[in-house]
């Protein structure tokens, strides 16, 4: 059954009016990927990128020492908590404590130990203390050489959150990285875009076009069309550049004489649900605790 929320959450997801959303999840059978490829199919949404509600609350921090570099996001129930400063101290110390030892999962992160405790039973009282549930989601660790230089970028008090290497120039690197919280690239470069996900992409473009009546003798020189502008969507040396937006990323990048290694982007809670609660709901909760 395709219920009024699912509706809610595919319309603001694409855009798309609610009786062409019904219409989608119905020709999908609720599944909301699909009705998301359905919609661009018939040409009702332009969505370039996988659309994912953007949700649940939390912190992202990147901290830099020496040629190590971390990047963390920690959830939170409430965006009350997100900003308060135990909450805050926290996830400073998962990201210290990461910068200082060499793991590769979060399992083996909760392993390690400050000040006598493992990050885990950290995590655990200060969930009992704070009053909500609290949950370490994810890290990456990057390791530069000498001669390369970090950029880092915090947006909307931790929200999102941009890391870089470039092979120097530590203002551009901080540019770059701004850039990258702003215009969410999903690769670096075209080469790094799964052959799966151009594909899928290819396919879309096409029926897209031939839902549209345009020329067949024509429809694969369009479709090769759209797929550079996708390029120039979800591949960072293809955007325009955001100070300099006659310029791409990677004509900028080389004029300053330097180059991009890579990056990471987190955003708080992508990808995630969040529950369907008001706030005078949570707050009687609460109080009838």
């Amino acid at each position: 059954m395709i219920s009024a929320s699912m509706v809610k959450e595919l319309r603001e997801a694409t855009g798309a009016g609610m009786l062409d959303c019904k219409k989608a999840l119905e020709a999908s059978n609720g599944n909301m990927e699909d009705a998301i490829t359905w919609l661009r199919e018939k040409g009702i949404s332009k969505a370039a990128k996988k659309a994912s509600r953007i949700a649940a609350e939390g912190l992202a921090v990147s901290k830099i020492e020496g040629n190590k570099a971390v990047i963390v996001e920690v959830n939170s129930e409430t965006d009350f908590v997100a900003k308060n400063e135990e909450f805050k101290n926290l996830v400073n110390i998962i990201a210290d404590t990461l910068l200082s030892n060499d793991v590769e999962s979060v399992e083996d992160a909760l392993k390690l130990e400050h000040d006598g405790n493992t990050l885990e039973e950290l995590i655990i009282e200060k969930t009992s203390t704070i009053g909500e549930k609290l949950s370490f989601r994810r890290f990456e660790k990057i390791v530069k050489e000498d001669d390369e230089v970090f950029g880092t970028y915090s947006h909307m008090g931790g929200k999102i959150v941009a890391l870089c290497v470039l092979s120097k120039d530590e203002e551009l690197a901080k540019d770059i990285a701004m850039q990258i919280a702003a215009m969410r690239p999903l690769y670096l470069n075209r080469d790094m875009v799964p052959a799966s996900v151009l594909d899928k992409e290819r396919n879309i473009l096409k029926e897209q076009a031939e839902n549209e009546g345009l020329d067949p003798n024509k429809i694969d020189m369009i479709v090769n069309g759209r797929i550079n502008k996708y390029y120039e969507e979800v591949c960072l040396v293809d955007q325009g550049f955001i100070k300099e937006n006659k310029m791409k990323v990677n004509k900028y990048v080389e004029s300053k004489g330097s180059e991009i290694k890579s990056f990471v982007r987190y955003e708080v809670g992508e990808g995630m649900e969040k529950r369907e609660e008001n706030f005078a709901d949570e707050v009687m909760k609460q109080i009838n605790g």
